[in-house]
Formats: C-alpha cells, sequence, structure tokens
C-alpha cells in the first residue's frame, strides 16, 4: 500500500501536467478549434467609441435625439478650392460625379451647385417653389459659369457656410447618406467601393484635388486604418519580440515553441471576441499584440528556468517539475496582477471599457495557462539543452549589468534612496502641469489624406465635427412662431460669434430665405419676417416643409412641429475649449428659453465624445486605486505580510509618478488613450516584484533566514529573467509607436518608458528596501506555502 505524502500544491500540480501530456495537448485542440470556429462572429465598430455608461444623461440625450431625428452623423462633403473648377470641362465633370452619386441607392439627397434649387415665388398659386438655379444647357459657356459663380456667392446667403465659403471661394457639395446604412457594414462597401472610385476617376479626368469629409467617411477610413494596424502590431511585435527571444536563448527551438504558444494565444482572444459577441473597437484591436508582448515574457520565465535548473543538477524530469513548482506561484500572480491592471476597466460603466478589460484579463489568464503547461509538455519530449544554448546564463553583458546592480544595491543605497527621491519630487511637480484634452480627430492618423481633408474643412468651413441643440416647445406647432423664431435667431448669432463653431444649419435659415424668395430673391431680405410680413410668408413657405425626399429641411422640425433642431459644426477644439463653449450656450440658452417653456438640449456626437472624456479622468483615480488594492490583496495572500505589500507598492508607484512628471513636461496630456496607461503598467510593472520577492522567499529558506545572502542570491537568480521580460515588454510595447494614431503612439510609449523604470526600480530600490528593513521583512511563518496530500512521492517524476 503506498504511503501518503504531503507535498506542494504546485508539486501536485506538475505530477498531473507531466502524467497527462497528450490528454492536455488534446484538450487545448479541441479548444483552439472550438474559439477559431467563433471567429465567424467578429464584428467591427462602426461608429466612434462612446466612454460614457449607457444610463448616463448625455448617452439618454443623445439617444432620444437620435430616436427624433435620426443619425446625425450621414453628411459627406466634397470641397474643391480650384479657379478651374468653373470651366465647362471640370463642371461637366462635377455634374456627372454628383449625378452618379445622387443616383446610388446609398444616397438619400444630394446639395451641390450643379443642380442647386432655389426659391422662386409663385404668386398665382401663393407659393414658394423649388426651381433650378443653373440651366445646364449653358454651362459650356465660360462667361455663363462666371455668372453663375457671382450670383452664388453674391446673392443666396442661404446656402453660405454649408455650400461655399464666401471669404475664400471653396465650394462644397453636401451628400446625405441613409441613415438606416450609416453604421453598418454597407456604409464601408459603398465608401470604399463606389463613392472613393467615383472621386478618383473625377480627379484624373480634370486634374482637380478634391477634399472629402464628413463623419461616415471619416468613420470608415479610420476604421480601415485600425484594421490595418492590427496585423502590422500583431507582425511587428511577434517579429520583434521573437529575435529578442532568440538572441538571448540562441535556441530555435526555445523560439518556435514561444511563437507558436502566443499565436495559440491571438487565436484564444479573437475567439474570445467573437465568443461574446464583441465588436472590434480601436482599444480591443489593442489586445492581440497586447498577449504576444505579455506571453513572451511567461515564456522567457519558464525556459529560462527550467534551463537554470539543469544547469543546476543535471537532471531533465526534475527540472522540469521544478519550472512548475518554483516559478508557478510567482508566475500565477504576475499574471494575475497585470490581468488585474486591466480588469479595473471591468467596474467602471463604460461598456466599451468593459468590453476591454474583461477580454484582455481574460486572455491574459488563458496565456499564463497555455505557457505554464505547454512549455514543460514540449520540453518533455525535446532532447536535453545544448552547451550553446545555456551560454546566455553566464553570457559577459548580463554578468557586468547583474554585477553592476549586485554593487549598487551592496555599497550604495543611500544614493539609490537620494535618486529615487529626487526623481520623485522632480515628477510630482511635473505632474502637476498635465492638462486634460479630447476630441474626436485628435488621435487619429495624422499623415493620412482623410485627416488632411479635416483640417482643410476645418479652415474653410470651421470643421465637420455635429453639435447638435433641440429645442422642445413643449406644444405642437410651437416651432413656427414668431416669438421662437426669434429666440432661435438670437441663439444663432451667438453661435456664429464663436470661431470655432461654423455657421448654424436650421429652420430657421428657411423662414428667412422665404422672405428673401418673397422679395423676388434680393439678399438684402434675408432675414426674418416682421410680424405683419409673417403671416402670409409663412403660408408661401407651407410647401418648402414638406417631407420631401429633396427637402435639406426635412430633418430640422419633427412631424410634430413641436421640436426643432440647430446643427452647427465644430473644429478640433480639445476638452478645455468645448468646456467653455458648452457653458457660454448653455448660459445663453437658459437666458432666452425659460424653462417652463422650452426645453434646450445640447448634444451630439462631438459632445458625447468629450463628456466620455471627462468621464474616463474623473474616474482616474477611482480606476488605479481600485487596481493597486487589487494588487495588494493579491500581494497579501501570497506573501502574508502586509510589510511586504508596502514595500511592493513603492518600487512600483515610483516609476508611474514619473511617468505622469514626464507627462506634464513634455506636454502630453490625459486623454482616453494616455488615461489606459497608469492601470496598464502599474500591472505590469509589479510583475517584475513579483519574481523577485518570490525568488526572495525560497532563498530564505534555503539559505536559513539570512537577509543579505538571500537578497543577492535573489539578484543572481532572478535578476536575469527580469532584465530579459522587461526588454521584451519595452520592445513590445514600442511597437505601437509605429501607430499613424496619436493615442496609440502616447500609450505604448508611456508603458514602455514606465516598464523600463519600472525594471530599473524592482532591481535596486525594492532590494534596497528588503536590506534595509532587514529582518521584518523574514518571518518564517508569512512564507509557509500550502500543502496536500497525495498518494505517490513526486520523485516519481524524475524515473518517467
Amino acid at each position: 500500500m503506498k504511503k501518503k505524502f504531503k507535498v506542494g500544491f504546485w508539486e501536485f500540480i506538475a505530477r498531473i501536467v507531466l502524467k497527462n501530456r497528450l490528454a492536455i495537448l488534446g484538450f487545448f485542440l479541441i479548444l483552439t478549434i472550438f474559439l477559431a470556429l467563433q471567429w465567424k462572429n467578429i464584428q467591427f465598430s462602426f461608429t466612434e467609441a462612446n466612454l460614457l455608461p449607457d444610463n448616463n444623461n448625455i448617452n439618454t440625450e443623445y439617444n432620444a435625439f437620435l430616436d427624433k431625428f435620426g443619425e446625425e452623423g450621414n453628411l459627406i462633403v466634397v470641397g474643391v478650392k480650384d479657379d478651374a473648377f468653373f470651366t465647362p470641362k471640370a463642371f461637366a465633370a462635377w455634374n456627372k460625379l454628383m449625378t452618379e452619386i445622387k443616383a446610388q441607392k446609398e444616397i438619400d439627397l444630394v446639395v451641390s451647385i450643379n443642380d442647386l434649387k432655389k426659391l422662386h415665388k409663385n404668386d398665382s398659386l401663393q407659393t414658394f417653389e423649388m426651381v433650378p438655379f443653373i440651366d445646364v444647357k449653358k454651362t459650356t459657356s465660360v462667361a455663363y459659369l462666371n455668372t453663375i459663380k457671382k450670383d452664388l456667392f453674391e446673392n443666396m446667403p442661404f446656402y453660405e457656410g454649408l455650400l461655399f465659403n464666401k471669404k475664400n471661394g471653396t465650394l462644397r457639395s453636401a451628400i446625405y447618406m441613409d441613415k438606416k446604412i450609416v453604421n453598418t457594414a454597407a456604409r464601408k462597401t459603398y465608401i470604399v467601393n463606389d463613392f472613393i472610385p467615383k472621386i478618383d476617376a473625377f480627379e484624373k479626368e480634370t486634374g482637380i484635388d478634391l477634399r472629402v469629409s464628413g463623419m461616415p467617411y471619416i468613420r470608415t477610413l479610420n476604421a480601415l486604418s485600425i484594421l490595418d494596424e492590427i496585423s502590422l502590431f500583431i507582425g511587428v511585435s511577434l517579429l520583434i519580440t521573437s529575435i529578442i527571444f532568440f538572441f538571448f536563448f540562441r535556441s530555435f527551438r526555445a523560439t518556435l515553441i514561444a511563437i507558436l504558444i502566443v499565436v495559440v494565444g491571438v487565436m484564444w482572444t479573437f475567439g474570445l471576441l467573437g465568443l461574446f459577441h464583441y465588436q472590434i473597437t480601436v482599444l480591443t484591436a489593442l489586445v492581440p499584440t497586447l498577449v504576444i508582448v505579455i506571453g513572451i515574457p511567461n515564456c522567457i520565465f519558464l525556459t529560462n528556468k527550467y534551463q537554470q535548473e539543469y544547469v543546476a543538477h543535471g537532471n531533465k524530469a526534475r527540472a522540469l517539475q521544478r519550472v512548475i513548482t518554483k516559478v508557478g506561484t510567482a508566475t500565477l500572480m504576475t499574471n494575475l496582477t497585470t490581468a488585474a491592471g486591466f480588469a479595473t476597466f471591468i467596474i467602471t460603466n463604460s461598456v466599451l471599457l468593459k468590453e476591454f478589460g474583461i477580454i484582455s484579463s481574460l486572455s491574459i489568464m488563458a496565456l499564463f495557462f497555455l505557457c505554464l503547461i505547454i512549455i514543460p509538455i514540449y520540453y518533455s519530449y525535446q532532447p536535453v539543452p545544448k552547451p550553446k544554448h545555456l551560454e546566455h546564463l553566464s553570457r559577459n553583458y548580463t554578468k557586468v549589468f547583474m554585477q553592476w546592480i549586485e554593487k549598487t544595491v551592496k555599497y550604495n543605497r543611500r544614493y539609490v534612496y537620494a535618486v529615487a527621491a529626487v526623481l520623485f519630487i522632480g515628477s510630482a511637480f511635473g505632474a502637476l502641469e498635465i492638462k486634460t484634452s479630447g476630441s474626436l480627430t485628435e488621435d487619429m492618423p495624422k499623415n493620412t489624406s482623410f485627416y488632411k481633408d479635416i483640417l482643410f474643412f476645418e479652415k474653410e468651413f470651421n470643421g465637420v465635427m455635429p453639435l447638435e441643440i433641440t429645442i422642445d416647445t413643449k406644444r405642437k406647432k410651437g416651432v413656427m412662431k414668431a416669438s421662437t423664431l426669434r429666440k432661435m435667431d438670437e441663439l444663432q448669432s451667438t453661435i456664429e460669434e464663436i470661431p470655432e463653431l461654423s455657421k448654424p444649419i436650421s429652420i430657421l435659415n428657411l423662414v428667412k430665405y422665404s422672405k428673401q424668395a418673397y422679395y423676388n430673391g434680393n439678399p438684402d431680405y434675408y432675414e426674418l419676417p416682421s410680424s405683419q410680413e409673417q403671416s402670409f410668408i409663412l403660408s408661401y413657405a407651407k410647401n418648402a416643409t414638406k417631407n420631401t425626399k429633396n427637402n435639406i429641411m426635412k430633418s430640422y422640425v419633427d412631424s410634430t412641429g413641436q421640436t426643432a433642431r440647430i446643427t452647427t459644426f465644430m473644429k478640433d477644439i480639445g476638452t478645455g475649449n468645448m468646456t467653455k463653449i458648452e457653458k457660454k450656450l448653455l448660459a445663453k440658452t437658459s437666458k432666452i428659453f425659460p424653462k417652463d417653456r422650452y426645453n434646450v438640449v445640447l448634444t451630439g456626437k462631438a459632445l458625447v465624445f468629450e463628456k466620455g472624456t471627462q468621464y474616463l479622468l474623473d474616474n482616474l483615480v477611482s480606476s488605479i486605486l481600485f487596481a493597486i488594492l487589487l494588487i495588494c490583496l493579491l500581494m497579501l495572500f501570497m506573501f502574508r505580510s502586509f510589510k511586504m505589500v508596502i514595500v511592493s507598492l513603492i518600487p512600483n508607484l515610483l516609476p508611474l509618478i514619473i511617468t505622469a512628471g514626464l507627462m506634464g513636461y513634455f506636454g502630453i496630456p490625459l486623454k482616453p488613450s494616455t488615461i489606459l496607461v497608469f492601470s496598464i503598467a502599474f500591472g505590469l510593472s509589479v510583475d517584475d516584484t513579483i519574481h523577485f520577492l518570490a525568488q526572495y522567499r525560497q532563498e530564505l529558506k534555503n539559505n536559513n533566514w539570512k537577509i543579505k545572502k538571500s537578497v543577492f542570491a535573489t539578484i543572481k537568480e532572478s535578476g536575469i529573467s527580469m532584465f530579459y521580460t522587461s526588454v521584451v515588454l519595452f520592445a513590445g510595447f514600442s511597437v505601437f509607436m509605429l501607430s499613424d494614431f496619436g493615442g496609440t503612439v502616447a500609450l505604448g510609449g508611456l508603458i514602455a518608458i514606465t516598464l523600463a523604470f519600472g525594471m530599473l526600480s524592482n532591481l535596486m530600490l525594492l532590494p534596497c528596501l528588503v536590506l534595509t528593513l532587514n529582518k521584518t521583512l523574514a518571518n518564517e511563518q508569512e512564507f509557509k506555502e500550502p500543502t496536500i496530500d497525495v498518494l505517490s512521492p513526486i520523485s516519481e517524476l524524475e524515473d518517467n
């Protein structure tokens, strides 16, 4: 009868893994196939990221606006600033282009100079008629085209700001897409396969450069850029981390299994996205690359430990067992803390951040099990390491680096503390200089043509980002009351005074145009009708407000005539300026629209995004504190010591302070992309702390609780792995700096810098703290590990 032995938990896990290798490999193969089958459910986000909780008042108001007026981001604008436009050849090509676009089923309405309509008074019927502005038959004459140009710029104020810039002579067409497809895959199909080729054909035929923008166009090209970067990041990160891995280990076999593991991890990540039916967003698009960057360090620690154990005693079976038993807890805790850094986003009420937190944390933990189990199984089937594969353990540059670390910790602790104090104080002052920012276009790729076109329209027409104002009169047909129209006119005058906003569009514009038309098109009468004129001019205008396909005003008053909509467009102005504009508009609306008679709401995608940015900033501190608390609890569970938790926090909070200081000094603002840095970097940085302290715990036992000897043994044992993994993480996150998206560049660069400081802090400041506090951190009871009963000794593994 076999005798029971008490062994550690990880010895038990090692026994299960190494005794059931084929069954475990079969399970992982089935799981991989299952998750690969979920890829068919993966979808891409067709709109901007909404960072606000679903039940937030801003979201509620925006959704109410969409229910009443439909999608506001359905406008595409095509602009031109070229003297050659008003020539017969160019105008004919323009007419052909706009006619073809208008004929597409995906397009709801096109407002363009080639078939522009103007209001004309019909006295016999006492109504206004929409008549052609241009006689197409005469457009072969240069003189006629010049006359049309002058007439448009001088006599059509209704279209100023919408179709032309009178000051600069810029023209554009307004193309309204079908609202039903604006946030679907059909939008992308149309713009990529039909719309863009038509624009390119016009430019090739005429030599005139067209500028294209508007939310449907921006969303489509921005999404394509994100898709392109997913493959770029995966490819480059895999290449760089693999090269670094091979450089360290000089083994094709070791590199191959590391690559295979992270590739399977990436497959699982996409499978989880499909399984949960989550969309690929600007955040979840980063997770596959994160899996590679975080997975390779796992492989480094496990491979390095296997080789160190084999060198120590030359027994392959025992080395494989100890890969799991000696670094199992540390690797589990490092992955838990990393996952915790991402999981903090789950506690927010933002759907976007929740999905990112869930996918990233699950992917990281799945990767942990994959690495911990597959690497020992793989090496169990491989020959023992060759001497050339073990040379890195005693390579000169690593030796010199580790010797410098040991010497500094042993003889220059006071200098380490002094440098840490100076960095902390200097960084704290820098952190106070951090500004906040956030807009829809700020992080878009700056070197793309569609971003340059955004800047063009900002300069010529004051932007393309919609800001909406709705005015509920609380009574049917209240919009067309003279008092309401006068109040709207006062509000629109305020909007026109704000340089960051474009000329507003509303039913008021049509009312003014009606008066101009009533007085035979004289632009001097483009104004509100007087009280005497109101009744008969508005009676003429009734037909112009009918909900017909060619009526540009059909979306600016609801079906009951109770609620009016004012649309303006804004420049990329950032969070601070947006807040100032919002306050100014709200102050004006509260003054001229009494709350007991009117309900005025500011909304629109630009405002929703700005509020989402502010929401993230407001929750930044709580998110970081939650990450710290969660990781502290994990550390407490691991080490059973409050003192050890405090010691582990100091070298990991310092890099965060340094990063915040650098952001302040270099003018890098807090925005949705950079806000993520702190929680992610903290979760990754603390990994080195766990590896160091876990090894320190083992060395204390091996060295009869002699602190100094244990600390330097820990540096020798774990220092190389900490150095290797930090290099991989630094290089891996630096890959994000290849991005065309400013936010992704900032995210990658800042995390890379934080992890570099984190490595130095954990290799130098942490052992200094342990030595300074010495015996208070060496309590045998606090380092006791759990054990379980098994039916046979673990040493049987060595015989198999």
